[in-house]
C-alpha cells in the first residue's frame, strides 16, 4: 500500500501542518489501536512523538551513511550518566517545528502544552555531569561532528524525591512505567560481556608469553538507540544506551521441579546491571555492581567502536587516526586497559604498538577537585571481577614507575602518589592516575579547575607531562536553555538581531547596543515577568503558597551539598527575617527565595539541610507579620523539565560555593543567559563569567583559593566569626535552641555543631558577612528596575562564550581532530 499524500507530500516525511496533522491521526489509529473515544494524553503524546521520529529516521540513516561513505573519524563519548529531560520539545526546537506541530495540534482540538507534559524527564543522571554529556550530544549533533554517545539505559533513574514533613524522601524513577518512544531497540546487536574467570597464560610458536582470560560469566548488552538531531542542519547522532540481558535461557530442570526463584535468580542478578542509576557521593569502594556496571558500559561500547573501524580498516595503527574516545570522568577509564587486553590478547599486538594505540585515541575530562570524589577500586574486588584487566594494570603501571624513576630519581614519595596502584595494606586502583596515563589529553572543565589541576592535585603529573593537561571550559546549548525554556526572550532577541544567535551565540554582543534602550528595556522585563507569574502559578499549584512576581526571585538550584553552601543562604533567610520581625515597618526590597536540589540518599548532612530550609520556610511563610516581604520556598524533585519553569524566572542566581571546590558549574551559564544576575564567589566558571560580563554585572563575593588555603594554614577558627557578627550569631543560637524545630529541639544540632564545633571546613561563617553585605547591595540595586534590567541585558550578551558549541570546537580542534560533516 502506497503512503498517503497530501498536496504530493508525503504525510510520513512532509514538514507542513497538514502532513503533520495527518501522520499524527494515522500513529493514533494504525500504531497505537486508538480513537477519538479511547485515547489518553498518553497516546496522544506518543502519536506525535512517533511522527517526529517519521522525520528523523530518513536523517539518521543518511547520517550514519554519509559517515560510512566518507570514511570520517568517529568521536566517541563515554558517560554513565546523561540527564536528557524531556525530548519532545528539543527535538521540535532543533528540526524547527514546534510552532507546527502546536498548530497541528490545534486542528485536532489538542493542546500541544498537555502533550508535552505527559513526557516523563529521562533522569539518567545525578546533575551536572549528565546534564553535561546532554548538551554535548546536541553541540555534536549541530556542528556536525561524526559522532556517538554511549551509556547506560538504566530501568531506574535519578530518585523521584517528595518532601514530607520537610524531609526529602526517595521513591523511584518511573521513567520508563509507559516505555520510552524515543529510543529503537536493536535485538540483533548484542554484545557478549565477560566478568570473573581467570588468567591463563601459553607461549606460542614464536615463543612469547601470551595470555587468555576464560571461564567467565558472560552478560549480553543490548542496544538502544535514541536520535539526536541537530539544529535545522539535517544531521542525526546517535545515543547509544546498553541494557544487560541474561545470557542463558531459565534452568529448565529447576523451573519444572518448582524451583521458580532459583530458576531465573542468575538472569535478574544480570539484568541488574542495568537496573539502577547509583546517585552521587554514594562511596563505591567494595560496591561490585557499580564496578560491573562501569565494566558493562566500557565493554559494549568498545567492541561496537571496533566493529565499525573493522568495516574499514585492518591496520591498527589507524585507530587513532579514525577513532577519538572521550571519557567522561574516571567511571569509562576502564577503557584504557580493556583496548588494551583487545589488542595484545585479541589482536596479538606488542605492548609497545598496543600502548602508543591506546594512548593516541583515548582522552579523560576531569570533573572535581576533591579528592575524596576521585574514585579508587580495591584491588580484590578487580582481581575477582576483572583479573585480566588488573594484570594490565600492574603492567601498565609497573613500566610507568620505571619511566617516574628515570626522570625524577628514587623519589618514594612522588613514586607513591603517582602510582596507579596504591601499596596499602589494602591496596587500590586510583582510576584518576591510569586516566592520566593512558590518555593523550586530560582536560579540566574551567579555566580555574584546571589550573588548580596542574598546580595541586595532579601536580607530579604535570610535572611528568607537560603537554598532557589542557582546559575545556564548560558550556551550555542554547537550543534548550533559551530557545526552547525561554520563547518569548528567544522572540525578542531574534526580532532584534536574527536568528544566527542560537547556533553562534557570541552574536548576543549585538544586544549591548540594546542595554539602555528604554523600549527593549521595558520588554526585556515584561517578559521576565511574565516568566516569574508562570512559576508563581506553579508554586501556588504544587504548594499552595502565593508569592509575589514583583519580588526579586532569589533563585538556588543544584545538588544538595555542603560546598555548594544553600546552608549560607538559609542564614541569609534567618537574618533578613530576624531584621523584620525586629522591625516590622522596615522598608526592605520584597524577595522570594526559592531552593530545588537532591541529595543523595545516603548523604545524612545534605538531607537535614533540606530539613532545615523547610523548616525556616515554614516559619517564615507563616509568619503576619513578615507581610508578604519574605517568602522562601523548597521545589521538590528537582529536574531539567523544573529547571526550564525557574531559570527564565530567577532574577538572581546563586552560586556561592566554596572557592576551590566547584569544578565549573552550567546553572551559572544558564542563569545569566536567561538574564539573571548571578551573586558568587571566585569559584569556577563564575570567574570567567565575571570576565566576560563585567565587575559592575555581577555580585563577587567571599574568599578566594589562596584566602581559603592560608587561612585553614594560620588555624581558622569559626568561633571568631561567630562572635564577631551578631546577626549570624542569632540565626545559629535559633537554630541550635530548636526555634526552626520546636517539636524536636535537637533535630539540627549536627549542622550547628559542624559550624561551631567541628571547624565549618566549607567556610560558611568565613564568608557570611561578606555575603550579607553584597545581598545587601543586590536588594539596593533591585528598585533601580531600568539599572538592573540594563545589567541584566548585558548578562545576556556577554555569555556568549559559554556555548557547548565553543566548548565542543575546543575539544575538536584540540583532541578529537575530527572532520566536521554537512549534509547537503
Amino acid at each position: 500500500m502506497s503512503t498517503k499524500k497530501i498536496n504530493g507530500v508525503n504525510i510520513r516525511s512532509g514538514m507542513d501542518k497538514d502532513s503533520l496533522r495527518e501522520d499524527i491521526k494515522l500513529h493514533l489509529r494504525h500504531t497505537l489501536a486508538k480513537d477519538h473515544y479511547s485515547r489518553t494524553n498518553w497516546d496522544n503524546y506518543k502519536s506525535v512523538a512517533l511522527t517526529i521520529l517519521d522525520r528523523l529516521h530518513d536523517r539518521w540513516i543518511d547520517t550514519q551513511q554519509q559517515y560510512y561513505k566518507q570514511d570520517v573519524k568517529r568521536v566517541y563519548y563515554l558517560s554513565m550518566e546523561y540527564l536528557i529531560g524531556r525530548l519532545m520539545d528539543n527535538m521540535l526546537v532543533n528540526l524547527g517545528i514546534r510552532d507546527i506541530v502546536a498548530e497541528a495540534l490545534e486542528d485536532v482540538d489538542l493542546s500541544y502544552g498537555d502533550i508535552r507534559d505527559a513526557e516523563w524527564d529521562a533522569g539518567l543522571g545525578n546533575g551536572g555531569l549528565g546534564r553535561l554529556a546532554a548538551c554535548f550530544l546536541d553541540s555534536m549533533a549541530t556542528l556536525g561532528i561524526p559522532a556517538m554517545g554511549y551509556g547506560i539505559r538504566y530501568d531506574y533513574g535519578i530518585f523521584y524525591q517528595t518532601i514530607e514533613n520537610g524531609f526529602q524522601i526517595e521513591r523511584p524513577d518511573l521513567w520508563l512505567k509507559y516505555g520510552n518512544p524515543w529510543d529503537t531497540i536493536r535485538p540483533k546487536l548484542q554484545y557478549q560481556v565477560d566478568f570473573y574467570g581467570n588468567q591463563r597464560t601459553a607461549t606460542n610458536e614464536k615463543g612469547n608469553l601470551t595470555y587468555a582470560w576464560e571461564n567467565t560469566r558472560v552478560v549480553q548488552a543490548v542496544a538502544y538507540d535514541t536520535p539526536i538531531p541537530g539544529y535545522k542542519n539535517d544531521i542525526v547522532n546517535n545515543l547509544r544506551l546498553w541494557k544487560a540481558e541474561s545470557d542463558a535461557s531459565i534452568d529448565l530442570e529447576s523451573f519444572n521441579q518448582g524451583q521458580y526463584i532459583d530458576a531465573v535468580r542468575d538472569n535478574q542478578l544480570e539484568q541488574n546491571i542495568s537496573r539502577v542509576l547509583y546517585p552521587n557521593d554514594k562511596v563505591f569502594v567494595g560496591q561490585e555492581l557499580r564496578l560491573k556496571q562501569e565494566y558493562f558500559l566500557v565493554s559494549a561500547s568498545m567492541q561496537d567502536i571496533l566493529r565499525r573501524f573493522r568495516k574499514h580498516n585492518d591496520d591498527w595503527t589507524k585507530l587513532p587516526k579514525k577513532v577519538a574516545i572521550q571519557c567522561n570522568d574516571t567511571h569509562p577509564n576502564l577503557a584504557i586497559p580493556e583496548l588494551m587486553r583487545v589488542l595484545l590478547d585479541e589482536e596479538g599486538l606488542s605492548w609497545e604498538a598496543a600502548w602508543d594505540i591506546t594512548v593516541q585515541t583515548m582522552a579523560y575530562t576531569n570533573h572535581t577537585l576533591l579528592p575524596e570524589a576521585l574514585e579508587k577500586w580495591p584491588v580484590s574486588l578487580m582481581r575477582s571481577l576483572l583479573p585480566r584487566h588488573l594484570s594490565i594494570i600492574y603492567e601498565i603501571n609497573r613500566r610507568f614507575l620505571d619511566k617516574v624513576k628515570v626522570k625524577f630519581g628514587e623519589d618514594k614519595n612522588r613514586i607513591k602518589r603517582m602510582s596507579i596502584v596504591g601499596d596499602s595494606e589494602n591496596p587500590v586502583v586510583h582510576m584518576a592516575n591510569l586516566g592520566i596515563v593512558g590518555s593523550r589529553k586530560v582536560n579540566g572543565v574551567a579555566a580555574l579547575h584546571s589550573r588548580l589541576l596542574k598546580e595541586s592535585m595532579f601536580r607530579d603529573f604535570d610535572e611528568m607531562y607537560p603537554d598532557k593537561f589542557t582546559n575545556k571550559t564548560n558550556g551550555i546549548t542554547p537550543r534548550r536553555w533559551l530557545r526552547q525554556c525561554n520563547p518569548d526572550l528567544s522572540a525578542l532577541i531574534t526580532g532584534k538581531i536574527g536568528e544566527d544567535w542560537v547556533t553562534d551565540l557570541e552574536q548576543l554582543e549585538t544586544l549591548i547596543d540594546f542595554a539602555e534602550d528604554a523600549n527593549f528595556q521595558k520588554e526585556f522585563s515584561d517578559i521576565k515577568l511574565s516568566n516569574k507569574e508562570r512559576l508563581a502559578r506553579y508554586i501556588k499549584d504544587t504548594m499552595d503558597i502565593e508569592v509575589d512576581p514583583h519580588s526579586l526571585f532569589d533563585i538556588q538550584i543544584k545538588r544538595i551539598h555542603e560546598y555548594k553552601r544553600q546552608l549560607m543562604a538559609a542564614l541569609h533567610v534567618i537574618t533578613l527575617y530576624n531584621r523584620l520581625k525586629e522591625d516590622p515597618t522596615l522598608d526592605i526590597t520584597p524577595r522570594t527565595v526559592i531552593f530545588g536540589g537532591k541529595a543523595a540518599p545516603g548523604y545524612t548532612m545534605a538531607k537535614l539541610h533540606i530539613k532545615l530550609i523547610n523548616s525556616i520556610a515554614e516559619v517564615v511563610n507563616n509568619d503576619p507579620e513578615v507581610n508578604g516581604k519574605l517568602k522562601c520556598v523548597f521545589l521538590q524533585n528537582y529536574s531539567v523539565t523544573l529547571a526550564e519553569k525557574m531559570i527564565p524566572a530567577a532574577n538572581l542566581s546563586e552560586q556561592i560555593s566554596t572557592a576551590g571546590m566547584e569544578a565549573s558549574g552550567t546553572g551559572n551559564m544558564k542563569f545569566a543567559l536567561n538574564g539573571a544576575l548571578t551573586i558568587g564567589t571566585l569559584d569556577g566558571a563564575n570567574i570567567e563569567i565575571k570576565e566576560e560580563v563585567g565587575d559592575d554585572n555581577i555580585f563577587i563575593f567571599g574568599l578566594e583559593v589562596h584566602d581559603i588555603e592560608q587561612l585553614r594554614h594560620e588555624g581558622y577558627n569559626p568561633w571568631d566569626y561567630y562572635n564577631a557578627n551578631a546577626e549570624l550569631k542569632k540565626a545559629i543560637d535559633q537554630i541550635r535552641e530548636g526555634f526552626f524545630s520546636p517539636q524536636n529541639k535537637k533535630l539540627f544540632h549536627p549542622i550547628t555543631d559542624a559550624l561551631l564545633h567541628q571547624g565549618d571546613y566549607f567556610m560558611v561563617l568565613a564568608d557570611f558577612e561578606a555575603y550579607v553585605n553584597k545581598q545587601d547591595e543586590v536588594a539596593e540595586l533591585f528598585t533601580n528596575t531600568d539599572e538592573w534590567s540594563r545589567k541584566a541585558i548585558l548578562n545576556v550578551a556577554r555569555i556568549g562564550k559559554f556555548s557547548s558549541d565553543r566548548t565542543i570546537k575546543d575539544y575538536n580542534d584540540e583532541i578529537w581532530k575530527s572532520e566536521m560533516v554537512k549534509i547537503e
